[in-house]
């Protein structure tokens, strides 16, 4: 079934009635299934590639509050390339605003299905993971990184079309449905009985997705090979972070290292966690993550509430093949479900900005944040310059004060200490 059969399908289905005049390329209505009222959310690919900029988020957002509240099913038509990149810094904080708000919806037990177009990419797909059901096209494509940007990482061009059939067969629709029954290749009328059944715990969702064959044999190497030491971690910035003082480590673990520990300041004790060593997060890297912020909120369940801060050097998401294969989407709406989790729970999370980040992996740790700081010099990029040149053409990056970034919702404070970068 083509996108514009399943599109047409869908309205009729729930005799689909749109509420408003649309917005870019967003159209909110109302619609009936199985004799019982559902949201519907249309994102259509009709200028910029779909792609959602600050309106459209900003209405998004508005829509998740209100089924969230209600618990009313919602279906989400996904036809999109992610937040607009044209925007650029407005795109990426209203993008933080919206998720946050699809995080909360999720979590309170709102029913979700996603049905998708043709392709379906960055945070895009990041919304679609947070899913109970995805429904693809049969040509659809899902994937944090498209084709042209995986070609790129590999080093080779966009235009070979060896390559790109090979990416394409790994991120289509038909590799997605072997990966999870969550994800169904062909909508018809039957394809939403499920969406009113309870996801399941989130928990089980976040174990199953260490059972993919590349993050399984990253992790059972690192086990097999002794390679889950705890290495000590002295750095100057985090030093100057907690004046009281710290006790942080690094757990190499899938040939990448996540940065845990203890710190405290005058209000007490902090969980830290986080990415500090500068390498891009794939699949089996954002799992360890996610699984230290799982643990952590079994014993919040048995001792209390406490803060979390989670600290990041990492410019982006991996635009590794391997990594697409795995569908890191779910893994990075994970780490968020795991952090917003958290939060639900009454920690106060936040997260400190040591260096860069951007793409999806700001989206995973600021979504869930009740808090984005950011050291003094330190940078937050819609896209790596690089991801952004294959897009618009313009590999220059744009430069931004603490001013561009609190008005464009992207972070809400700047930490000023003294010490001398390395």
């Amino acid at each position: 079934m083509t996108p514009t059969e399943t599109l047409q399908l869908l309205k009729s289905t729930t005799g689909f009635t749109p509420l408003g005049e649309a917005t870019g390329n967003l159209t909110l209505g109302r619609g009936t299934l199985n004799e019982s009222p559902v949201h519907i959310a249309l994102v259509e690919n009709k200028i910029a590639s779909g792609s959602i900029g600050v309106k459209e988020c900003d209405k998004l957002a508005s829509l998740f509050r209100i089924v969230g509240a209600q618990k009313t099913p919602l279906l989400l038509y996904l036809d999109c390339a992610g937040a607009r990149v044209s925007e650029g810094l407005p795109a990426l904080g209203a993008f933080r605003q919206m998720y946050r708000a699809a995080l909360e919806m999720t979590l309170a037990g709102a029913p979700m299905t996603a049905l998708l177009g043709t392709h379906c990419y960055g945070g895009a797909s990041m919304l679609a993971a947070l899913a109970q059901q995805r429904v693809f096209s049969a040509n659809t494509q899902l994937a944090m990184s498209g084709p042209t940007i995986l070609a790129a990482a590999a080093g080779v061009s966009a235009l070979d079309e060896s390559f790109r059939a090979i990416a394409s067969a790994g991120i289509g629709a038909a590799a997605r449905a072997k990966l999870s029954p969550q994800n169904v290749l062909v909508w018809d009328h039957t394809a939403i009985s499920t969406l009113s059944a309870s996801p399941g715990s989130r928990h089980a969702q976040h174990q199953k997705l260490a059972t993919h064959p590349t993050v399984a044999a990253a992790l059972a190497l690192a086990t097999s090979q002794g390679d889950t030491r705890q290495d000590v971690v002295q750095r100057k910035d985090v030093a100057a972070l907690y004046p009281l003082g710290y006790q942080g480590f690094e757990s190499t673990i899938a040939s990448s290292k996540v940065f845990f520990g203890k710190a405290k300041d005058l209000s007490g004790g902090i969980r830290l966690l986080g990415l500090i060593d500068k390498r891009l997060l794939g699949a089996a890297r954002t799992w360890a993550l996610a699984d230290q912020v799982w643990a952590l909120g079994a014993k919040f369940a048995a001792k209390g509430v406490e803060r979390v801060h989670v600290l990041v050097d990492c410019e982006a998401h991996s635009a590794q093949l391997d990594d697409e294969r795995a569908m890191l989407s779910c893994y990075l709406a994970d780490l968020s479900i795991a952090l917003m989790t958290l939060a639900k729970m009454g920690a106060m999370v936040e997260t400190t900005v040591l260096g860069r980040v951007g793409g999806g992996v700001y989206v995973a740790l600021a979504a869930a944040s009740h808090k984005v700081n950011l050291l003094h010099g330190a940078d937050i990029q819609l896209l790596p310059s690089k991801a952004v040149a294959s897009i618009l053409g313009d590999a220059d990056a744009a430069q931004y004060g603490l001013a561009d970034y609190v008005k464009a919702r992207v972070a809400d404070d700047e930490l000023k200490v003294g010490y001398l970068r390395d």
